[in-house]
């Protein structure tokens, strides 16, 4: 596995029950804020390893936005409701709410530079 899949996975791993992330988000929490796409490759392929809570990752509006076959939108909705993460009828989740932001010993765990530590918090603490 290269080391930018074992740096999603270890993300998305670190998002505690009951709060959610965006895929831009997972993306700058390992260093590369422009892969959100290559995000949700990875959690399509390692989605049924039974450990990578791929539910917990939605889009930056707080949609459940996965076209998936094999882990459908209403399959991530009845797993984040089972959360208890309140999800509308539009499949949205209100980010204010619900969005996990990680600490920084979290973040040091991540191998996360400053700069992006910095990014981090500026863009989702306004």
């Amino acid at each position: 596995m290269s080391k930018f899949r074992e740096k999603v996975i270890a993300a998305v791993r670190a998002v505690p029950r009951g709060q959610v992330v965006s895929y831009g988000q997972v993306a700058l929490m390992i260093g590369s804020p422009r892969a959100a796409l290559q995000v949700g490759y990875i959690l399509h392929d390692y989605g049924d390893d039974g450990v990578t809570p791929w539910w917990r990752v939605i889009n930056r509006d707080g949609y459940i936005s996965t076209n998936c076959e094999e882990h459908t939108a209403l399959m991530q909705k009845e797993l984040l409701e089972t959360e208890d993460i309140a999800v509308s009828d539009k499949m949205q989740v209100d980010m204010s709410k619900f969005r996990y932001l990680p600490g920084p010993d979290v973040l040091k765990k991540l191998e996360l530079e400053d700069k992006y530590i910095e990014l981090l918090y500026n863009k989702f603490l306004k």
